[in-house]
């Protein structure tokens, strides 16, 4: 078992000294200095880099192997981006800075939400989110102003699909919204009778209808004219929930579809690394009509210079410090000038990939919504269920094969749910693996399945007893 670093300290033991003088800060107040040293490990530098490596070691990412996290686009990010973010004109750059003397880095901000405008066909952006959830608030902050603004504070309400992201009616919500549900058909996109009649029964009361296409099925919206004709006819708002946009770039907009209004996830889309908690980055982006609510500062330029605008008449105020997170910004911008009118491909490459996992997997595993999908689909563990299998086991198997486990029983309204998005990232040659790994398990369910009970095996964190981890956390180290 790996040992915490004070575990391996040495009384006595140093690392690296800058000097052997004694510092006395005398700039500093008496009452901020220290009485007593710190409690810090004392390691010698080379056992200090050794145990990170180690815990290194230990960690998944997408640079171990494959890590098919159904709508969250976990797809290997060119380290370009990462190098040119790191730059020094970007990084020594204060948020405080003159706009005469960060013309660099609002020129980029620039020409990044216009090509942002460009691939979700919106009229103006706001890059200050710093997450999806964070773009979701804002847009739903836009929506409440919006009507208010125009009189109609009585729209109070709005309408969310039974498949939605939770965090759909969490940004809701947080904006006093009564969230209401409407229901999936058999083919598993939105029922539009249903919609109907939930506009009908709420009559000038709905603020909007807030909607993933490609949902979280991995399905595209057939109808969605129909839906955007419905929502707008009634006087309700069209959202989009951008997490699902890598399925879509280059090939139609939001705008196209009819949406108002569009958040978008620049750490799953657009090459900055979206595992272990962010930083991310959650621009909006909105109809004309809406421009004017959007937070300030936004990005503009004259011709001459660039500069933030502060003047907007309904604007929302801000919703972040600064102007978000500018690294991410920088990664996002890289990746589009890198990507060009390839960014289509991407988007083509995801869906194939997805298409063909679940052509190979169907056989194996219950496919509750058998037709084409878009960038990632949704499998069903009944039938290793009905053997005394769950889907949480077969996640945990997986973990032996070094596979990161799909995302499971989400969406809620397919049991046993595998959520499987492989991005356009992976070879065939991985895909196969990953196919060829699946079929194991699925037989292992008639011929061991104890083997998969007591998965997994290979991991550094064995099995554990979830129930009693969760209801008695541990999470401080004592001595």
């Amino acid at each position: 078992m790996t040992q915490i670093i004070f575990e391996k300290s040495i009384n006595g033991m140093t690392g690296v000294s800058l000097t052997e003088k004694e510092i006395i800060p005398d700039y500093l107040p008496q009452q901020f200095l220290r009485k007593v040293n710190p409690l810090l490990p004392q390691v010698s530098e080379i056992e200090a880099m050794r145990h990170f490596k180690e815990l290194s070691d230990k960690n998944f990412c997408v640079e171990s192997g494959l890590y098919p996290l159904g709508s969250c686009t976990m797809k290997y990010n060119p380290k370009v981006s990462e190098y040119l973010a790191s730059s020094e004109g970007f990084t020594n750059l204060h948020p405080l800075q003159q706009d005469e003397d960060a013309q660099g880095a609002l020129e980029l901000m620039y020409r990044l939400q216009e090509s942002l405008k460009k691939i979700t066909g919106m009229d103006a952006m706001t890059l200050q989110g710093s997450a999806g959830a964070h773009g979701e608030l804002c847009g739903m902050m836009i929506v409440k102003h919006y009507f208010k603004v125009n009189n109609q504070p009585q729209r109070t309400k709005v309408i969310i699909p039974d498949s939605a992201h939770g965090t759909n009616p969490a940004s809701a919500g947080m904006c006093g919204f009564e969230v209401i549900k409407v229901n999936s058909n058999d083919k598993g996109q939105v029922d539009i009778e249903h919609l109907k009649s939930l506009f009908l029964d709420n009559k000038d009361r709905i603020a909007a209808v807030m909607m993933t296409n490609p949902n979280t099925l991995g399905l595209f919206e057939e109808k969605i004219s129909d839906i955007a004709n419905i929502a707008h006819e009634n006087g309700a708002l069209l959202y989009y929930d951008g997490a699902n946009l890598n399925a879509i770039m280059g090939i139609t907009t939001p705008r196209k579809m009819g949406f108002d209004i569009v958040h978008l996830n620049l750490h799953k889309t657009f090459a900055a690394p979206h595992g272990g908690g962010g930083p991310g980055a959650g621009p909006v982006g909105v109809a004309k009509y809406l421009q004017e609510f959007l937070p300030v500062p936004v990005i503009s330029y004259d011709g001459e210079k660039y500069f933030r605008k502060y003047d907007l008449k309904n604007t929302i105020g801000k919703i972040k410090e600064f102007q978000g997170n500018f690294s991410v910004l920088v990664k996002a911008y890289v990746y589009i000038l890198m990507k060009g009118d390839r960014l289509k491909q991407a988007s083509e490459d995801a869906v194939l990939n997805a298409n063909y996992l679940k052509e190979k997997l169907k056989k194996y595993y219950d496919l509750p919504y058998d037709t084409a999908c878009m960038h990632e689909f949704v499998l069903s563990g009944n039938r290793q269920k009905a053997k005394g299998i769950h889907t949480l086991e077969i996640a945990k198997r997986l973990m032996d094969y070094k596979f990161h486990p799909p995302t499971v029983y989400f969406p809620l309204i397919v049991p046993e749910a595998m959520m499987i998005e492989p991005t356009e990232t992976e070879s065939k040659n991985r895909l196969d693996d990953f196919v060829c790994v699946m079929k194991e398990i699925a037989a292992e369910v008639d011929t061991n399945p104890q083997n998969i009970l007591s998965a997994p095996h290979n991991t550094p964190v064995k099995r554990v007893d979830e129930t009693n981890a969760a209801r008695h956390l541990d999470l401080r180290y004592k001595e």
